[in-house]
């Protein structure tokens, strides 16, 4: 009954307020004016919105917020799938690049062999327990290449072959701690003098340098005289490029000098190699 009585006053209330806007309405359009209720109730009624709308406003823009805050991280996370990607592509560039750069060196390396039958490959294993002493190229038995065969890389001698299979070969690195792959018979070429012949024996990590030993001359050795490949032994055409004089010193006994040579050709960064198989002119 209670309940019944507060709908009743209630709805009284409501209608009292509809009616007295009403009339007030009524009477401003009658006298242009506003009249007091009118005003006290417009007064009210823009509070009681003011009251209600400040905390809709305030979680509108909270949820707008939060949206935004979502869209960026969206957005964020899309930018970076893009960065990654173009990191992708760069470093991809960059290795074109330098491929494309070590296929212009080996070719001019190979102009430069005119004289010489030779086959270009490419570089297809390199072992890390065996970075200084072996690589595997992509050039076989099919492609005529044969054991001893002296291979080049971009700028000069780099090793020779070792072992060979139908569609791959294994070269053997003038780097190598083998002693029988750095004998290799040399000559190196003075502005002044005799040309000196010698024999390539030796690596030394620490200097990077090769060693040549049992010279037959020293006179007018100097550094930056150029030593290359002298054809003697026949395990090699003669003047295939091998680096530059950078030193002369006594051996460990003192009973001989040694010239220090510095290759033309890194031995680290190898991507493609040219093998010499003869001279052209020799061919039956």
């Amino acid at each position: 009954m209670n309940s019944n009585k507060k709908i009743i006053i209630l709805i009284s209330l409501v209608l009292a307020v509809v009616f007295l806007v009403s009339f007030s309405a009524l009477k401003r359009n009658e006298t242009k004016e506003t009249g007091v209720v009118q005003s006290s109730t417009n007064d009210f009624v823009g509070t009681v919105d003011k009251i209600v709308s400040a905390p809709v406003k305030a979680i509108s823009n909270l949820t707008d917020s939060i949206g935004n805050l979502f869209n960026t991280f969206d957005e964020n996370a899309r930018l970076k799938k893009r960065l990654d990607s173009y990191a992708v592509i760069q470093g991809e560039n960059e290795n074109f690049k330098k491929e494309n750069k070590d296929l212009k060196n080996q070719l001019e390396m190979s102009d430069s062999l005119s004289s010489y039958e030779k086959i270009t490959g490419s570089v297809i294993s390199r072992s890390p327990d065996t970075w200084q002493n072996i690589l595997i190229i992509d050039k076989g038995k099919d492609a005529g290449v044969e054991v001893d065969m002296p291979v080049m890389g971009s700028e000069g001698l780099i090793g020779r072959i070792i072992e060979v299979n139908k569609l791959s070969s294994k070269v053997e690195l003038l780097t190598s701690n083998n002693q029988s792959v750095n004998k290799y018979p040399v000559m190196i070429s003075p502005d002044k003098g005799d040309m000196s012949y010698g024999l390539l024996a030796s690596y030394e990590e620490k200097s990077g340098h090769f060693i040549v030993n049992q010279l037959t001359s020293l006179d007018g050795l100097k550094s930056g005289d150029k030593v290359t490949t002298s054809g003697l032994g026949g395990n090699s055409p003669s003047g295939l490029i091998v680096g530059e004089v950078v030193g002369i010193k006594k051996n460990g006994l003192g009973l001989d000098k040694e010239v220090y040579i510095k290759p033309i050709n890194s031995m680290y960064d190898i991507s493609f190699v040219t093998v010499i198989k003869r001279l052209a002119e020799s061919e039956g």
